[in-house]
């Protein structure tokens, strides 16, 4: 590592520390958004409803400072051969995807996901969506030198987050179903609606 680049990390490194507090509290609001809005239809919830996109964009754009933060901090030769920078990486990486898609959802449907059934899978998306970023959070922790005891409970489900993650192939499988899947199931929704 050179002087500068050394210098620079120096720099980086508590940056990156305080950005990561922005999208993580910013995606516990819209979590806590999505909850209230699930079970209610009174004003207030509406009222929620209504800043949704507006944090969810917030929440992205924070989410890309903080992981841009964090890929400066180390060099990617470093930083690839540790599996718990890695697996950092990688929830980071997911959780930004994950929210994106979520906002994207949201923007685009408007508020008919809050009519019928749809209220309930927003509600189990955004549950996913606080599990992916409690991951992340976790695995940061261990590198901050902090660990939590959610990394004791992801170990009772057969991962040690100083191990690689890795993803059986029979997930691979199940994701490249769901991949055809699912757009296949909400055309025919789709057109059994109009249909109606």
């Amino acid at each position: 590592m050179t002087p500068y680049y050394e210098l620079f990390v120096r720099l980086v490194a508590p940056y990156h520390a305080v950005l990561v507090h922005f999208p993580v509290a910013l995606w516990t609001t819209v979590a806590l958004i999505v909850f209230y809005r699930a079970i209610s239809d009174g004003a207030v919830a509406r009222a929620g409803d209504k800043i949704l996109v507006p944090l969810l964009v917030l929440s992205i754009f924070s989410g890309i400072a903080a992981l841009v933060s964090g890929l400066l901090i180390f060099p990617l030769e470093a930083a690839g051969a540790s599996p718990l920078i890695r697996n950092h990486i990688l929830a980071a990486s997911w959780s930004l995807a994950y929210w994106t898609v979520f906002l994207v959802t949201r923007w685009i449907n408007g508020e008919t996901v809050w009519k019928g059934a749809n209220r309930w899978i927003m509600l189990g998306l955004a549950a996913l969506g606080t599990l992916l970023i409690t991951v992340t959070g976790t695995v940061g922790g261990h590198i901050a030198g902090k660990p939590t005891t959610v990394s004791i409970v992801l170990g009772w489900f057969g991962w040690d987050v100083y191990d690689t993650f890795f993803v059986p192939d029979a997930m691979l499988w199940l994701i490249g179903a769901a991949i055809i899947g699912l757009p296949a199931l909400g055309w025919w929704g789709s057109r059994r609606s109009h249909q109606s």
